[in-house]
This record gives structure tokens, sequence and C-alpha cells, in this order.
């Protein structure tokens, strides 16, 4: 779609501009924000802090031929603003201003005032077809957080969020945060806006990354990123941005804003004119920088590649009517040129083999039910790509779910690549609450761009790696080969790679039975992989993972304050929060031991008479840990009441128990089968 059509579309159609994972959707279409930064500017004869309308005509049409869809402000614009950016397809990310300079929580009235701003502001702007979206608040001081407190900054800004939504209910909000202040971790937003001034090219790759964790399943946008000419020069500057448009969209980003449109620029009460940011000076003479990022804005995104190697799409299926249809019509609009699927139906008894004979594009491989990696392994066998991607049929891939996988193997030579399985929006209580339990299939990291795990519904590897070690391990007939395959593949010297873009939407179980089957399921899993990897498991033959649980509830399980870097005098530029892992004494109360233990004390001393409050408060120890939990959740806004938390409390107190059970039973079951021990006699 040419940019310009596209904008036009955008402004248009403004309601239907929605959030699904880490991206923006026009309906069903896919759209990334490429914008410029515009303002703040002395006040017009019109009253307002933006140019007089002449030159924001040409602004604006400037702003089209450079491909541009969104424009960032930095005040609340009129309504004639508003008219001129819609007549050009231009939508507004509306920064709402404030005084976040002072120590602006010690004052109620100033809080009242700031409140009333935010207010003010979005309704001003809500019903005009070119709003975008609205921030309430950009790079609060990091000396004024220190003071007040990282908590307390924290709720204030999400207090405004809510203000805001109260004022716009269907208003996308986000706050513009920046590395100087990233421990305040505000998660709570429609997506997330970082403003970022990086230049060396692995520096902002890096960091890029470790936004994206941070970011976990919202879409991420480079709020503010630019090159001043005047130091760097206009040559560098043009290079420098270049550099950043390419990994800030090869990497996944949903969206840049460039600062500046102008390197005409107010603030303070005064002109800025020892700096230039502008992809224009301020007479609107263009700079290299603006065909450098012309090159990128009018280009299809994500970028084309530099090569395409080709990708076998393995999925093995059994049993999956309920979703192959879904699976399958995804797999077929992949943005992505050379690659190939082959679907293994492994022994299916309902219409799976003939839902998927209708495509007529798959490879169908039909054979007796003989489990996951089994039907894993033919895959491979009949696979011809240089790089064999796994999903599941119970997954919808994202359109340019191969595009990422991909880059990220050109970009780093690993061995595997793995990607973020999200859960779709789910239309009733029991799904909406399962998809955020604990024991859904996720990715553990070891660092931002390293994987110790990732999820068998996203994986994927170069095929000679998969040779070298003999594919899948045939007893993992339905889960756990995952996990044994990343950690041979990291017993072999191998590292695995995260994608955060790379993005497959992974049905969860939409009945509670179905839930606790799955995981009975991962507990028998758990039992095998612990006969071939027992050094990777704790005491109670739970894996003991190195790196971070990503989409879990593990947070609520961290004992201890958090400590954050902040450099020297708190004036570090990149703040950074360090949490303490979750340990295994604050997961004891979820597990199967505790509640035997608290069962068998409080029988005893209702028995004997002595006690009994003793048991009962280790059970109640249990119940707080899975309100906790239940209470932090993420449930979907349609289900998030008193049912909800209560369901998910009740899966977060189950599930582990039903896991182990099925652990212990497999494990006793795998040592009566072992041969004994033969002693030679003397």
């Amino acid at each position: 779609m040419p940019s310009s059509s596209f904008s036009s579309e955008l402004v248009a159609n403004k309601k239907a501009i929605t959030v699904k994972g880490k991206f923006f959707f026009l309906g069903d279409q896919k759209i990334f924000i490429k914008g410029v930064s515009y303002g703040p500017f002395s006040t017009g004869t019109h009253g307002h802090p933006f140019p007089e309308k002449p030159v924001v005509e040409i602004d604006f049409a400037m702003m089209a031929q450079l491909g541009a869809n969104c424009l960032r402000v930095y005040t609340v614009p009129p309504d004639w603003l508003l008219d001129l950016a819609a007549a050009h397809g231009l939508v507004l990310l509306v920064g709402i201003p404030w005084t976040q300079h002072v120590a602006f929580l010690d004052s109620s009235a100033v809080k009242a005032e700031i409140r009333n701003c935010i207010a003010q502001g979005v309704k001003a702007c809500r019903d005009h077809p070119a709003t975008f979206a609205y921030l309430v608040g950009n790079e609060i001081p990091p000396d004024v957080v220190r003071w007040h407190g990282q908590k307390q900054v924290r709720a204030f800004v999400k207090e405004l969020m809510a203000v805001a939504k109260d004022n716009h209910s269907q208003g996308l909000v986000s706050y513009a945060n920046y590395p100087c202040t990233e421990y305040l971790n505000i998660d709570f937003t429609d997506f997330v806006c970082f403003n970022v001034y990086l230049h060396q090219e692995k520096d902002f790759r890096r960091y890029l990354s470790r936004l994206h964790n941070l970011a976990e399943d919202k879409p991420l946008v480079l709020s503010e990123f630019g090159v001043d000419s005047m130091r760097e020069g206009n040559q560098a500057q043009a290079e420098i941005l270049s550099q950043k448009l390419s990994s800030s969209f090869y990497m996944g980003a949903a969206g840049t804003i460039v600062f500046s449109w102008t390197d005409e620029w107010f603030t303070g009460g005064y002109a800025i004119q020892d700096w230039a940011f502008g992809l224009v000076d301020a007479e609107r003479l263009k700079k290299p920088a603006f065909d450098t990022v012309q090159q990128y804005y009018t280009a299809a995104l994500p970028p084309v590649q530099p090569e395409y190697p080709k990708v076998s799409v393995v999925v093995c299926a059994y049993n999956g009517e309920r979703t192959m249809d879904s699976c399958l019509a995804s797999l077929k609009e992949l943005n992505y040129p050379n690659y190939e699927v082959i679907v293994v139906n492994d022994g299916s008894t309902d219409q799976t083999l003939e839902i998927t004979q209708r495509y007529d594009y798959v490879r169908l491989i039909s054979q007796e039910n003989k489990g996951l990696s089994a039907a894993r392994n033919v895959g491979i066998a009949a696979a011809t790509g240089e790089i064999i991607a796994f999903t599941d049929s119970d997954c919808m891939a994202d359109p340019d779910w191969l595009t990422y996988l991909v880059a990220k193997f050109l970009s780093s030579g690993l061995a595997a690549v793995g990607g973020p399985n999200l859960s779709p929006p789910e239309d009733s209580l029991v799904p909406a609450c399962v998809a955020v339990s604990p024991g859904v299939p996720t990715h553990v990291l070891l660092s931002d761009e390293i994987a110790e795990h990732i999820a068998g519904c996203n994986m994927a590897f170069r095929r000679e790696v998969l040779q070298e070690i003999d594919g899948f391990d045939r007893q993992y007939r339905a889960a756990g080969d995952d996990v044994d395959i990343c950690w041979r593949l990291q017993d072999k010297g191998y590292a695995i790679g995260f994608s955060p873009a790379a993005i497959v939407w992974h049905f969860r179980r939409n009945t509670v039975d179905a839930y606790l089957k799955q995981q009975r399921g991962y507990g028998k899993a758990e039992a095998l992989v612990y006969f071939k990897h027992p050094n990777r498991f704790n005491l109670f033959g739970q894996p003991s993972w190195a790196g971070r649980i990503y989409g879990d509830l593990s947070a609520f399980l961290r004992f201890g304050q958090p400590s954050i870097y902040s450099g020297v005098f708190g004036r570090g530029l990149f703040q950074t929060l360090y949490e303490p892992s979750s340990s295994l004494i604050s997961y004891l109360p979820l597990t199967l031991e505790w509640n035997v233990v608290a069962l068998i004390v409080f029988v005893s001393a209702l028995l004997s008479g002595d006690r009994p409050w003793v048991g009962a408060a280790m059970f109640l120890i249990s119940c707080v840990w899975c309100i906790a939990g239940a209470l932090q959740a993420r449930i979907d806004s349609r289900f998030h009441g008193a049912r909800a938390r209560l369901l998910v409390a009740l899966l977060i107190y189950l599930g582990p128990l039903v896991r182990s059970v099925e652990r212990y039973r497999w494990r006793i079951k795998q040592l009566t089968k072992a041969e004994p021990i033969k002693f030679d006699r003397p």
C-alpha cells in the first residue's frame, strides 16, 4: 500500500486502530508508525505554540512526501492543526505537558492541576480522527523520581493514564520513558514508548533488545531519537539515522519518531540556537537526513532482507481440528518469499486430515500415532530448507513471523532462534483466565538476546544443527521435547537466540479440565527430562532455570527489595532496576510437598488437640500466595472482576499440585522400570 493512501486510510479509519500483541493494526492490516517530532515552538499570532498556518501546511506536505504518517507534538494541538494533519494523511501522538520538573507529589494542589491538565488535553483531541494516541508524561527527571520514590511516581503515572482513559476510553495511552528512569517499569500503558539517544549501532541494537523484553507483549515505539547535525555534521546525521531506522524496524519496533522535523526549536522561553536535530533546517531546506529517512518511510516494512534462505515450516498435528484451519490460513499469508509448509498428521482421528487437505500449498504426511517428537523428526527428514521452523496446530503465525526469525539468524549466526507465543483475545471467562495462569508455554532468557529455553510452538533451527544432535528424542510424545533439545544444544556449546517480534498466537486451553490435563502432561514430561538432565532440576524435581521466565506470574514470588543502579550522584544515563530472582523458598507454599505437610500437621493436631492452627496457617499462606498472584495477573479487561481473580487464584493453586503428582508418578514409574544394578561377587 503506497504511503499516501495508507496514511489517508489511517486517518479515515481512526477508530479501527488497535493494539494486537507487539504491533498496531488498522482492521486486519498491520501498520507501522513512521513519525517525526514537531516542536515545541514559540507562540504564533494564532495564540498557539505552533508555526503560522502557511508554514504548517508546508511542513505537513513535506512530511507526506517523506512518507511519514505520524507526528509527535509536545503541546495540545488546536483543531485547525488537527484538520491540516488529517488533510495530509497524518495522525498525531499528542504529548500533554505538565509540571514534571518540580516535586509535584508534594502538593495536593499541583497533583490536582496535573490531573485536570491531562483530562482537558484528552477532551480537546478525543473527537478528532487525526488523534492517534496520548502521552501522559515525558522523561520525568531521575532526581525528581528519586526524591519521591519509584513506586510513588509509577503509581501517579498510572493514575494519569486512568484519567486519560476516563475521558477517552477507546484512546491509546502511553508514557515516554528514557534510560535514566528505565526502572520505573511503566508496564500498564497500551504501548511502550522510549526516547533513546545512542549513536553506536551495536549499543543501540543491544538496548533495543532490552526494551523489547521490558515491553514484553506490547508494541515498542521509539518515541524519540535523533542526531545533532551541528556537532556530527549533515552526512553523519544521515548515516546514524539510517543505522537507527534499519535496526529499529529489523528488530521489530512498532514505530519510530525521529527527533526532529526542523531545526526551529523553542523551549524554556528561548529559541534553541546551538542544536540542529532537524531533517530540514529552520528555513525548511532539506538536509541529507531527509532523503535517508524517506528511503525507510516509503519502503515496505519490515525492511527487505539481504537474503532469504529457504525455511521449512513443520506443523505436527494430533486431533487439532478446533484450530487447524486458523493455523494453516495464517501460514498461507506469511510475508516471506521462500518457504514451504509440511504438516505431519500424527494419527488424528478427528477432522484434522480433511482440513489440511483443503490447503494445496501444504506438503501433507500422514502416519499412525507415534508422538510429537517422532512426528517432528519426520518433518525434519522431509524438509528441504536451510532453516526448519516449528509451530503447533493450535497457533496462528503473525504475517512477519519468519521474517523476524530469519533476520535474527542472519545477524547473529546462532544455531536456533525462538520467539514469543501470545494468547489471542478470548471471548469467554475461562480461556481468558487460563491464558494468564502459570504453566503455559513460555521462553526463558539468560540475557536480553540469548535464551535458555524457547517454546516448542515457536522455535527454529539450522538444519545441520538438528542433524548433528539426531533431532528430537522420541520418548517425548506430547511435551518436554523443546526443553530437552534446548538443553542438549547448550550442552554442545550452542547458543539460542530470541526474536521478540517473531510472534505466534497460541490458543490456550478453553476449560479448567483441559488446563489441568495439560499440567499433568507437563508433569510427566518433567519426570522424563529429569532422567536426562538431573543437574538442571531442584530438590522438588522442578526445572531449575538459570534465566528469567517470561510471561508467567513468578514476579510475585521474589523476596527482597529490588535495587537500582543510579550512577554517580544519581545521574547515571542507564539506571537499571535489578530484581532479586525467584527463590525456591518463596515458591514453597505452592508446592505439593508444602501442602501435604500442612495437611498432615493439621490432621495430626486435630486428632491430638494440640495447636491445629499451625497447619491452618500453612494452608493460609498458600492461599495468600495464590491471591497475590491473581491480583497481579493481566486478565483481559472484559473479565477482570472478582470471579476472574478467584478462578486464576484457584488455577495457581491447582496447577502446580497436579503437575507435581504426575511428576512423582512418572519418576517412580521410570525408576521401577530401571534394571537393578548387578555387582560381581568377590
